[in-house]
């Protein structure tokens, strides 16, 4: 499962980036039975969470609060998610991911459990903080694919896990609206939930890390090695000084050992943040928000245009979730046709993306809109693929997780100005925000195409050395 592309002969090169993928990559693509863990876990966590956050704003307005309040408890989320996502991607790289992913996946199942007693507005409030801070198992779970698997396999199990996800995402809702008719239906749902983290903090506590252990401690060398720190080798210093009694850690041993991740996630920070890689995340944020302008008055725009109800936008939303779901499937052909060249598969996608996008703000009849749909479908998810793989090549995996982190921050700054950005232009026309988003599309590509020597140096040598 791990190896999609059917592979000759080794070469040199390649033998060494295999060398350098560590036991891990060779042991775990045999049965993929690491790759079927990670797909679980996606699976699991994405059904579970979307059993409860669809049904959370009803939940709300019935313990008595206004549509104000809501609204703002529903943005508690994606604010905290802003700012701990590059933190807990950074945190994953110095501590691992075991800890790591355990950690956020037990402090989520803590807020789904607090969200299952609420009584009222504040107890969902405090609910939702843990949630907000921690809730990153996918972003995690991206970063240890990236350890797990050879560079040009990384888009195809990206791909995959991203799939997975989303059939939970589509297979929740149904669930979640079923469980909510019955009476108390919405505590049930969230205890359900609860459920679900804990038995994902159980497939990843007997996940085989004795598989992973060699890559992850080489990656974290590396970072150190590229990171350095005078803070740092002074808190390691000083952590070898300290001595313990009966083989336990003393509690001097054990501040000095948290000094040093803080530290360590502090350093990782800020050499990615302040690296040359400005271009990728700019293009990242732009075309994010070019597809969230889209989806943002689609029912809206549907209905004023065409006159269709609801329910049928309904359904024409469901089928192009349903494609975007199926896209990990097709970009392994994709990949062999480009030759694995996933700067300009980001290229194309993104260009495929601003036409379709123009297409559809000035579609005249329903099947127009419905062509748009399929294809944009596939366009948005292959080059949501194609800029993490493109964000980890020009970084380096042994940062993985602060440049995962980075990139849902990004993301995150376009979910809070979209809905801003769409109610402006919809004062103009009920097709400003896909117009606006295909301009905005239009400017990444520019960005690309002006940065494109850069990245076509990288991905030869990447190519090279496979």
């Amino acid at each position: 499962m791990g190896a999609a592309v059917p592979r000759a002969k080794p070469r040199p090169a390649e033998e060494r980036e295999r060398a350098e993928a560590g036991t891990s990559a060779r042991s775990c693509r045999g049965p993929g039975r690491c790759l079927l863990y990670l797909y679980l876990v996606g699976f699991l966590d994405f059904f579970g969470v979307s059993m409860v956050v669809p049904l959370l704003s009803v939940h709300i307005k019935s313990l008595g609060a206004s549509p104000t309040t809501a609204g703002v408890i529903g943005s508690l989320y994606g604010v905290l998610q802003l700012f701990s996502s590059t933190v807990v991607g950074c945190w994953s790289d110095v501590v691992g991911r075991q800890h790591s992913l355990l950690v956020c996946i037990l402090l989520s199942a803590l807020g789904y459990l607090l969200l299952g007693i609420s009584s009222s507005v504040l107890l969902v409030a405090i609910a939702r903080i843990p949630v907000g801070i921690f809730k990153h198992t996918l972003s995690i779970s991206r970063a240890l694919l990236s350890d797990l698997v050879l560079e040009r396999e990384r888009p195809l199990v990206i791909g995959k896990l991203n799939t997975a996800s989303n059939v939970g995402f589509i297979l929740g809702p149904m669930v979640g609206g079923y469980l909510t008719e019955l009476e108390g239906g919405f505590y049930i749902t969230s205890f359900i939930c609860f459920s679900i983290f804990i038995l994902n903090a159980g497939l990843v506590w007997i996940f085989p890390w004795n598989d992973t252990n060699l890559s992850r401690m080489k990656n974290s060398q590396q970072t150190s090695n590229r990171f350095p720190s005078d803070l740092l080798k002074k808190a390691k210093n000083k952590l070898q000084e300290t001595p313990t009694s009966n083989g336990a850690i003393s509690p001097k041993a054990m501040t000095w050992q948290l000094w040093i991740q803080i530290v360590s996630v502090l350093r990782g920070m800020e050499n990615v943040i302040f690296s040359e890689m400005w271009d990728i995340f700019l293009v990242r944020f732009l075309m994010a928000l070019a597809a969230m302008l889209y989806h943002s008055n689609f029912i809206l725009a549907i209905e004023e245009r065409f006159g269709m109800k609801p329910r049928l936008t309904g359904y024409i939303i469901s089928y192009s979730s349903a494609l975007g779901a199926l896209a990990g499937f097709v970009l392994g052909p994709i990949m062999r046709l480009y030759k694995h060249n996933t700067f300009t598969i980001l290229l194309h996608s993104s260009v495929l993306t601003c036409v379709l996008l123009l297409l559809y703000s000035t579609a005249l009849s329903i099947w127009v809109v419905i062509f748009c749909s399929t294809f944009l479908s596939f366009s948005t998810a292959v080059g949501r693929i194609s800029i993490t793989d493109l964000q980890l090549t020009v970084g380096g995996t042994q940062a993985s997780g602060t440049l995962i982190g980075l990139g849902q921050s990004v993301t995150a700054v376009g979910r809070i100005i979209a809905p801003l950005l769409s109610g402006i232009v919809q004062e103009f026309s009920p097709c400003g925000p896909p117009s606006l988003g295909a301009a905005l599309a239009f400017v990444a590509v520019l960005i690309m195409v002006l940065n494109k020597p850069r990245y076509s140096n990288n991905q030869s040598a990447k190519l090279k050395s496979q």
